[in-house]
């Protein structure tokens, strides 16, 4: 019989109720296909495509465990936990999302006003439309920028308006790591550091940046995200290992046709870790 251990783990994904771009049906046959058998929708700062990515799942023969990502802010960066496992009717869950949503929704008017500033007309209504019913963010208005001719590319709005130091650069106040962890566990899920080798820092700090979200109930870390060297995998096995904390893994899968971060495809956890599945 199998058991959980043996079943093919993706979680950490994105469907366009965030900023990825296909459904959240779409998503779950997509990973279906590549061979996912147990799949986390964590889009960011939202639940809001859990219930049709599991009403999917269920067709497909396979699993969607309630997932989402938040953003927090841990000494001045940008840090991402993702909560899995959590409680869709968690009150706690609830009023974070909506907290999350308002920040999303003052940072996005301040983009828009800051782009007319330098021509650019009509960027916030493009960007919701873009967003349709999902978290409204920078993407969607790199694809209104591609759109209407301003840039060529996604990767030109970022440089152009959209990136550090660009006219539409508007740092979020993102809740403290700590408030983020609170939030996932009051929400009976489990709190992942994600993607750690993504934050530019130093090893010292990316260590004490460990320390922290450990001792505010932080409780496992993204041992692989997407693909990755082995001797980067086996690394934050042995970090895992020695904060006493689970392992997660997952894609960060955003679009298709990007194959270092395609679904299900990246290598099997250490033996000497705990799964984090193993926690739920």
């Amino acid at each position: 019989m199998q058991t959980l251990n043996d079943l093919n783990h993706d979680l950490h994904c994105h469907s366009n109720q965030s900023d990825g771009i296909l459904s959240p049906e779409e998503l779950v046959s997509r990973a279906k296909s590549k061979g996912v058998e147990v799949l986390a929708l964590t889009d960011h700062d939202s639940t809001a495509g859990i219930a049709r990515a599991q009403a999917q799942a269920k067709l497909e023969g396979m699993t969607v465990i309630a997932g989402i990502e938040f953003s927090s802010d841990w000494c001045g960066r940008g840090v991402h936990v993702v909560g899995l496992n959590v409680d869709l009717d968690a009150a706690a869950l609830k009023e974070a999302e909506q907290q999350q949503e308002n920040r999303r929704n003052q940072r996005a008017t301040t983009i828009a006003e800051r782009l007319e500033k330098v021509g650019v007309k009509n960027s916030l209504e493009g960007a919701q439309a873009y967003a349709d019913s999902g978290v409204l963010g920078r993407p969607h208005f790199a694809r209104f920028l591609v759109e209407q001719g301003y840039v060529s590319n996604v990767n030109q709005a970022f440089k152009r308006y959209l990136g550090a130091g660009k006219p539409g650069d508007v740092k979020n106040m993102w809740p403290d790591v700590g408030e983020v962890v609170g939030w996932i566990r009051d929400s009976g899920g489990v709190p992942v550091l994600a993607h750690p080798m993504k934050y530019t820092m130093t090893r010292s700090k990316l260590c004490k940046l460990i320390e922290d979200f450990t001792e505010a109930g932080g409780q496992a870390m993204e041992v692989i995200s997407g693909a990755q060297a082995a001797n980067v995998t086996g690394d934050l096995a042995n970090i895992v290992c020695k904060y006493s904390l689970a392992a997660s893994c997952g894609s960060d899968f955003h679009v298709p046709d990007q194959p270092w971060q395609e679904l299900g495809r990246f290598g099997r956890l250490p033996e000497k870790v705990q799964p984090v599945w193993e926690l739920f």
